[in-house]
């Protein structure tokens, strides 16, 4: 199989690894109960005094800083990220946590042994990957019965200011439009969220798939808001090649969440779009 070049996308993600690390979400409290009940682990402890189980392998694709892995720790025995930007997976090595560690690799490419984890995930990245050859990676990967999973956040958050969020989505459209006319989108291969389900089940390599929504709750004001937006791959890209805020309208936009907002913070309330494959 021809796989399309991958360094123009890594190169999207290179150089705030630090920012992104800072103001993006992590994954949704109840994804862990929900893929380790799915994959055959008890969480909790029982009634009866037994003690709760926990995976023993999960398998973090495209782990960037390690936002989405770290989150595995005490949820299961042993994490492992696989993230190809250096940058990237040198900010995840900055935070360690229990049980984790990373490594270099593609999704289509882990270096892992055969039918040695029980969950593999991919947080806000599957877009990115080639998926025919990822989810014969997953399979290969997974035990029997185990869980292959990806986590989207819906964009933007519902933050309780809609004039705020109604001025991001107005900012979004504008950088998509210059990432157009820049042909920066012309440099990087994606495949629409929307078609993630359609392509596990078309796969052949999951017993069943289906796909559900979960929810999470955050907090933030105007500067997280504005934060958030600079933390997407095509804004740092256009910004990059030498445009500004103003250019970007970013500008608008803080001026927009600041009226908003009032200096005050809000609940932010994410929807996460899981779809989940069983091996």
């Amino acid at each position: 199989m021809d796989l399309p070049d991958f360094a123009p996308t890594i190169e999207r993600f290179t150089g705030f690894a630090d920012h992104y690390d800072a103001v993006r979400p992590a994954p949704p409290a109840a994804l862990g109960e929900l893929l380790s009940g799915m994959a055959g682990f008890a969480r909790k402890a029982g009634e009866d005094g037994s003690a709760g189980q926990r995976a023993g392998l999960v398998v973090d694709l495209g782990c960037g800083t390690g936002l989405s892995t770290r989150y595995w720790s005490g949820r299961a025995e042993k994490v492992i990220g696989v993230e190809p930007s250096a940058s990237m997976r040198a900010q995840a090595e900055s935070l360690p946590a229990e049980g984790v560690e990373y490594r270099e690799g593609f999704s289509h490419a882990t270096g892992l042994p055969d039918a040695a984890a029980d969950i593999v995930c991919c947080c806000q990245a599957l877009h990115w990957m080639e998926p025919v050859s990822t989810f014969r990676e997953a399979a290969r990967v997974l035990r029997e019965g185990g869980v292959f999973a990806a986590c989207d956040y819906d964009w933007p958050p519902a933050t309780l200011r809609w004039e705020a969020d109604a001025a991001y989505e107005k900012c979004l459209a504008w950088t998509w439009e210059l990432e157009r006319e820049w042909g920066i989108a012309r440099s990087v291969t994606r495949w629409g969220k929307e078609g993630h389900l359609a392509r596990m089940g078309e796969s052949g390599v999951f017993r069943r798939v289906v796909e559900c929504v979960l929810h999470h709750r955050g907090e933030g004001g105007a500067d997280l808001l504005v934060d958030v937006l600079l933390s997407q791959g095509h804004v740092r890209s256009l910004l990059k090649r030498g445009l500004t805020e103003a250019d970007l309208k970013i500008n608008a936009l803080r001026d927009a969440a600041a009226r908003a907002f009032r200096g005050e913070t809000t609940e932010w309330f994410w929807s996460s779009r899981v779809r989940i494959g069983i091996r």
